[in-house]
């Protein structure tokens, strides 16, 4: 018999379990900011890594939703989602050691290969323990603050990977740095995948009983207004900051005229603020409402993006507020689109007695990996057609420097304020999902009871049937 989640759950518990969200978060930076620079300068593989980053990300769309249906159908002694977690763990370290370790003329067909093995393993421990996350906090406000939790340890583990080089690349230079961060990595998958899974309880949610559900009632999914609107949504939240991202040292060095050192000391104040904007987010989330707290946010980060280009050239001091105020504002689309998800699967459960909180997170997890294809690929590409050189030491002119200026502050701010609008006349709202809650333990309760009634009398299935 399941037992019903508490009404709250301890910190440390809530801390244990996100845990497992620190290296994805690292890592997503890394191969956001520094992994296509390290291949395109460092290795020598130039502009075109950004094509093959792209060409990877749509390949390696379709495991996502295979992944949820999957996990949505498992059953071990385990639980569902942790043996997902110990299965992704060791096939993401392999990539990590191949691809941040490779050597000068690596071939395109070997980056292509490890990028995918790398993928498939990020996809397998953001799915699991997202979906393991909304069954550990059913409640509205829960939601907000575990997912609060999961990206404010994220904001450590970007910040560990920003670190790295601000410490020791005047010391060993730019290109090992990035392989110390590679081995940072490495290392950092075991520890915090092993506390969480070792630590963390999970909790049983019962699908309807002695329905089989088919690929179609998943595909139903696609066509759900609320499904549509969270899609959309994520999508643009992720390619805004990922616009940006893969031009930012670009744009710091050429535009702003900013070292290397002090642009990464910008960035990680920048992720640092996550620590602040996560909590803060959530605590608004819960007052106002997630989807209103997410316009918000989006909002005031196009606002605060367009003071960039008016700060001094040659100075970053100026920028250490903006940047931190639009740290604060991109985890907080975090926070609330992952907890929006997970409301949206409670009210698909309620509807069609289907747990697909696994497909539901693949597919924003999907909608990810689209954005970061988009995002490296079109951005790159843009610089290609501005005649932008990317080489180290390479003299661009003028009308480069402005394309180049032009796309970082553009790009981000009409795909971030897309998604806030998405959320426009959204209603599910806190008493809403209150009540599909009161539905869903109503009916799990009748359900165990029946259960229990049949394995007292041997009574046939019919019994549980009828309670559920």
């Amino acid at each position: 018999m399941s037992k019903a989640a508490p009404a709250r759950l301890p910190l440390r518990s809530v801390l244990a379990f996100a845990f497992a969200y620190l290296p994805f978060a690292a890592l997503t930076l890394a191969v956001a900011v520094q992994l296509p620079k390290f291949f395109a300068s460092s290795l020598g593989v130039g502009l075109a890594i950004g094509g093959l980053f792209g060409l990877v990300r749509l390949i390696d769309i379709p495991v996502d939703p295979l992944l949820g249906l999957a996990m949505d159908r498992t059953r071990t002694p385990l639980g569902r989602y942790r043996p997902w977690m110990l299965v992704g763990a060791p096939i993401l370290m392999l990539a990590l050691y191949e691809l941040f370790q490779a050597q000068v003329g690596v071939g395109r067909w070997t980056i292509m290969v490890w990028l995918l093995v790398m993928y498939l393993g990020m996809s397998i421990l953001l799915v699991a323990g997202n979906s393991w996350a909304s069954t550990l906090a059913p409640t509205y406000q829960e939601r907000s603050r575990i997912f609060g939790a999961m990206s404010a340890l994220g904001v450590v583990g970007a910040a560990s990977v920003l670190l790295i080089p601000t410490v020791i690349a005047k010391h060993v230079g730019e290109t090992q740095s990035v392989r110390v961060i590679g081995w940072f990595l490495t290392a950092l998958v075991p520890v915090a995948v092993g506390i969480t899974v070792l630590s963390t309880p999970e909790r049983l949610v019962h699908d309807a009983h002695g329905r089989r559900f088919t690929l179609r009632d998943y595909g139903a999914l696609l066509v759900r207004p609320n499904v549509l609107r969270l899609l959309l949504a994520d999508l643009s939240v992720t390619l805004g900051p990922g616009w940006m991202a893969a031009l930012y040292y670009f744009y710091w060095e050429a535009s702003r005229q900013v070292s290397y050192a002090a642009s990464s000391m910008l960035l990680l104040i920048y992720i640092l603020a996550g620590l602040a904007g996560a909590p803060a987010t959530a605590w608004l989330g819960n007052r106002i409402g997630k989807h209103r707290a997410l316009i918000a946010t989006t909002t005031l980060y196009s606002l605060f993006l367009m003071i960039i280009p008016l700060t001094p050239k040659g100075l970053s001091w100026p920028s250490f507020p903006i940047m931190f105020c639009l740290g604060s504002f991109a985890a907080g689309f975090v926070v609330m689109i992952r907890a929006i998800t997970a409301d949206v699967g409670d009210e698909i459960r309620l509807e069609n007695g289907a747990q697909q909180m696994g497909l539901l997170y693949a597919l924003t997890s999907a909608t990810t990996k689209i954005a970061g294809a988009f995002s490296i690929t079109f951005t790159f590409k843009v610089l290609d057609l501005v005649g932008y050189n990317p080489k180290p030491g390479a003299i661009n002119g003028p009308d480069q420097i402005h394309g180049l200026e032009l796309a970082f502050i553009v790009g981000p701010i009409a795909f971030v304020m897309l998604g806030g609008a998405c959320f426009l006349g959204y209603k599910l709202t806190a008493e809403r999902h209150a009540d599909i809650r009161r539905q869903l333990d109503e009916r799990d309760a009748l359900y165990e009871e029946a259960a229990v009634l049949q394995s007292v009398t041997g009574q046939p299935d019919g019994v549980a049937t009828s309670a559920s």
